[in-house]
């Protein structure tokens, strides 16, 4: 084999073993938070699932919905979901959000079980 197909093959080979890295594992915690909606006085449970790997936060999910987009700065995470600005304090574990200033919310937050993956079967 010549060297300049030789290294072809190398390369493709190399490239190949490059992309077939598994992915880092993720983990997953769950935050339970009654968060106390003002002025109506309701309080509602949100569920905060975060997926993390070593490097960093990989996805966000509240009440079992995906969120768009959102932002790490320390503890804090900020979202968005539908008018809803949400702040999650990941150390104090705290939930606040807003409706653009026509409603506002604060609570505290316990951690949770983990959700069962997508298409995962329960035993029972």
């Amino acid at each position: 084999m010549n060297p300049v197909r030789m290294a072809a093959v190398l390369a493709l080979v190399f490239s190949a073993a490059a992309h077939s890295q598994t992915p880092p594992a993720t983990s997953q915690v769950v935050l339970v938070c009654e968060a106390a909606y003002l002025p109506a006085r309701s309080v509602w449970t949100r569920t905060v699932a975060i997926a993390y790997d070593q490097k960093r936060v990989r996805s966000v999910l509240i009440d079992g919905v995906p969120v768009y987009t959102f932002a790490v700065r320390g503890t804090v995470i900020l979202t968005a979901l539908d008018n809803e600005r949400i702040q999650i304090d990941t150390a104090a574990q705290t939930w606040t959000s807003d409706f653009r200033g026509l409603a506002s919310a604060n609570g505290r937050c316990e951690r949770g079980r983990p959700m069962p993956a997508a298409g995962a079967v329960s035993p029972g």
